[in-house]
């Protein structure tokens, strides 16, 4: 009886010891989270608030800016996590790439999900996609929150199906002018809310004009833009100094929200010519400047 007790006694104790090893490893593990993004809403909601229109050949959205704008915000909020990626997720005919989703695509952390657009330019599928990653991601525990910005009630289940494997879901919604602009159930489903206001998006949107329809200046080339990247860089450290510097090293290769903007506008003073849309550019607009900030530090 005695030996039993004690053969009963080591169980218990490996099986401790390997209980304790899995909780070490556990607390080792760092936090992951995604971004979720519902194009159609995105568009429609972002349009309306901005531009006073959903539809989308009223408006251009700068979805590269915007990206690193939703990335640095997640960054904020979950700040001892690491970004798993930005999942994209929209409408096309056939569900074949327009060039504009194409540019998405292309983007670093970036991964486009596409549903079909029916004859009234509906978006069809895309709710069970985003479902079918939130489940997936969560279930293999590859992500522990995820920013889901959307408003539609028919992603109540996408979100309990997260949460049904243990990841918190975050809903982000975008200021409605009037009303409300996403789904009661879905409000009350989620872990968190946030509202992301006019002044977020403000500098991603803008209403086209006549103008916009008119022979465009030359395209630059790649080096041009990375030199003038480098140039800002160098009156940017100039201003701040090196205490700036060390500041911004740490989010290699993505920049504040404020300060890619700024480096956008400034860039396409000095360039007379527009980077939106143009993902290639303002990659070597973004080299150009951490190249010259790496060099000095």
């Amino acid at each position: 009886m005695n030996d039993d007790l004690a053969a009963l006694a080591a169980r218990i104790d490996h099986t401790n010891e390997l209980l304790l090893r899995m909780l070490a490893e556990v607390a080792k593990t760092p936090s992951t989270h995604a971004i979720f993004v519902d194009a159609g809403y995105l568009y429609a909601a972002a349009g309306r608030l901005v531009a006073g229109t959903e539809d989308r050949r009223a408006f251009d959205l700068d979805a590269e800016g915007l990206i690193e704008a939703l990335i640095d915000r997640a960054r904020t909020i979950f700040a001892d996590s690491r970004l798993l990626r930005v999942y994209w997720y929209d409408g096309a005919r056939r569900r074949i790439h327009t060039a504009e989703q194409q540019s998405i695509a292309e983007l670093p952390d970036v991964k486009v999900r596409l549903g079909n657009l029916n004859a009234h330019n509906q978006q069809k599928g895309v709710d069970s996609l985003i479902r079918t990653d939130l489940e997936s991601l969560a279930r293999h525990r590859a992500i522990s929150d995820a920013a889901l910005l959307g408003g539609d009630e028919d992603l109540v289940s996408a979100v309990e199906a997260a949460q049904g494997y243990g990841a918190r879901v975050h809903l982000w919604g975008i200021e409605a002018p009037e009303g409300r602009n996403q789904a009661e159930p879905l409000l009350w489903e989620v872990d968190s809310q946030r509202t992301l206001d006019l002044d977020f998006f403000k500098p991603y949107v803008s209403r086209r004009t006549s103008a916009a329809h008119e022979a465009p200046a030359a395209r630059p080339t790649r080096e041009d833009v990375r030199f003038v990247g480098a140039q800002i860089a160098a009156k940017w450290l100039a201003a701040r100094g090196r205490e700036s510097l060390v500041e911004l090293l740490p989010g290699h290769p993505y920049l504040p929200g404020s300060v890619d903007q700024d480096l956008l506008v400034e860039a396409e003073g000095l360039l007379q010519y527009s980077l939106r849309g143009q993902a290639d550019l303002r990659r070597a607009l973004r080299d150009g400047f951490w190249e010259h900030l790496q060099t000095q530090y």
